[in-house]
């Protein structure tokens, strides 16, 4: 595998997306590489198998033969770089490294944290994904996410149909909503869990059981990962987005409703204050009577539920474009030695 050279070269090193279980890191990646592109950098996308943030020895291997392959501008995905200080801080010697980190590893590997450090200590610089994990980390740059424009939804009822969208995980806690909303089933209703299920299959179990123990296995739907026009006609029929995430380092589900004028009720997790600002309601992580407290005023009072849609479609017109967040890495980049695109 070889790294291309010259001044506006750049390798990009991170996991391999699997269309099943791709994540908002994925996608982040995904949409980075497609603007420096548009920008004029050549990229290399180097998608490198492996348990990251825990490879095994072949995984290493690649890892190490990637960044031996050249002497230009490289820029790792966290969850590929942060667990291996021993291969990548070497070469951090060499070479200009940028990492990129979406979440830091520690949140959800304490044990890791050493050598985490260890790696953001020798890179050239870091680039945080949120405001949130730049302030964790000591970021050098913060490049958040940016979002597509999409049409306003038009809802179910204006209050019943309720999206939970993400990796159905410990981490985006849907075991706290169904828990919230077994103690509403007075109100009708209706909850898609909408995400890839094969990252904790053991926690999908246990959260089926859950919602079958409460009786809600017609409420509650837990259909996989959308994506296409399947996902938009989901958001289009959806009233509100709930994200109980336990661990959430932005919250990119956030500005994709308010895209489209949908409020959220989301936990005061991580990065998720500073995404969801004025348009919707927070409550403390893991506090499910807090949230009980959320829904069920949001089934009660439409005032309520008027002023959030109102401060929901309000954000629309000020969401960051994905080119915004490709120019921001773009820059940071430049700033690495021999990295400087030509004028």
């Amino acid at each position: 595998m070889t790294t291309a050279r010259g001044p506006s070269s750049l390798t990009l090193v991170r996991p391999v997306a699997d269309a099943l279980l791709v994540s908002g890191g994925d996608v982040y990646d995904s949409r980075v590489i497609e603007g420096l592109r548009a920008l004029g950098r050549t990229v290399h996308d180097a998608q490198l198998p492996g348990t990251w943030p825990r490879p095994d020895d072949a995984a290493r291997r690649d890892l190490d033969a990637v960044l031996a392959a050249g002497d230009g501008a490289v820029l790792l995905d966290g969850l590929v770089a942060c667990g291996v200080p021993d291969v990548v801080v070497p070469h951090a010697a060499r070479r200009p490294v940028a990492v990129l980190v979406h979440l830091p590893l520690r949140e959800e590997h304490p044990d890791l944290g050493a050598g985490e450090a260890a790696v953001l200590r020798a890179a050239a610089t870091v680039i945080a994904t949120s405001p949130w994990t730049a302030r964790r980390i000591g970021a050098d740059v913060v490049a958040t996410p940016g979002v597509d424009p999409a049409p306003l939804a038009a809802g179910t009822d204006g209050a019943h149909r309720l999206l939970c969208l993400g990796a159905v995980t410990p981490t985006k806690g849907q075991d706290l909503l169904v828990e919230a909303l077994a103690a509403l089933r007075e109100h009708p209703w209706t909850l898609d869990l909408v995400g890839p299920t094969g990252r904790a299959p053991g926690f999908v179990t246990d959260l089926r059981a859950t919602i079958a123990r409460h009786g809600l296995a017609d409420r509650v739907r837990i259909p996989g990962p959308r994506t296409g026009v399947w996902l938009d006609g989901t958001w289009h029929a959806t009233d509100l987005l709930v994200a109980p995430s336990r661990v959430e380092t932005y919250g990119m589900v956030v500005t994709e409703a308010f895209a489209r004028g949908i409020p959220v009720v989301a936990s005061t997790a991580g990065g998720l204050p500073d995404t969801v600002a004025n348009g919707g309601v927070l409550t403390p992580p893991e506090d499910v009577p807090a949230l009980v407290a959320a829904l069920r005023r949001w089934f009660a009072e439409r005032a309520h539920r008027d002023g959030l849609r109102i401060s929901a479609s309000s954000q629309r017109c000020s969401l960051s474009a994905w080119t915004q967040t490709s120019r921001r890495v773009d820059q940071a980049l430049a700033e690495l030695p021999g990295s400087r695109p030509p004028a």
